[in-house]
């Protein structure tokens, strides 16, 4: 198989290229930075061409896209907070994901406030994203009444690696059934 050469690098390339990556994917823009330098990386390699100069072409138009809103960490870290509490994601999960998107830690741990400020007063959003996750993947309180007490520390562990402390894992591992779970939740 052969391979297409790749395009070669203007700013317009860089434009075009981003458009179509944000009109596919939300994206911080550290994220979107790492996708433009990996196009300009396989073009240098193949036309040869100034690093510099295309570096400071993706830098001016992250500028750009951030000033006219196309690119917004705050929103983006709010968006994937949300949307991975949502799936069962614990905060420190959460934390980890965007630090890997490239969002700042000031920034990230603002949407993790905003997200603990939006669920119930009584009620902690790692709480309720375990119960989330134990229903999703049938552990605990949702496994058959037989099953449970030989899969608890399997559970248990599941929980964990999802990024949930020993309390809130055992909490919901360890009610007495999904009632009580979805009770504890509210």
């Amino acid at each position: 198989m052969v391979r297409r050469a790749p395009p070669r690098l203007s700013p317009s390339y860089f434009e075009n290229a981003a458009l179509h990556y944000l009109e596919r994917f939300a994206s911080s823009s550290a994220n979107l930075r790492r996708v433009l330098s990996r196009k300009a990386q396989r073009s240098l390699a193949h036309w040869g061409g100034d690093a510099d100069e295309a570096a400071a072409w993706i830098e001016a138009l992250l500028v750009r896209f951030a000033q006219s809103g196309l690119l917004d960490d705050g929103a983006y870290a709010r968006q994937q907070a949300s949307s991975l509490h949502r799936a069962g994601r614990s905060g420190r999960a959460i934390g980890a994901r965007l630090a890997a998107k490239g969002v700042d830690r000031e920034i990230a741990a603002a949407a993790l406030a905003e997200l603990e400020a939006e669920s119930a007063p009584d009620i902690s959003p790692d709480l309720a994203a375990a119960a989330r996750l134990a229903r999703r993947r049938r552990l605990g309180p949702y496994r058959a009444a037989g099953e449970r007490g030989e899969n608890r520390d399997r559970d248990l562990a599941v929980l964990a690696r999802a990024g949930f402390d020993y309390a809130t894992a055992r909490t919901v591992i360890d009610a007495a059934d999904a009632d009580s779970v979805e009770a504890l939740v509210g």
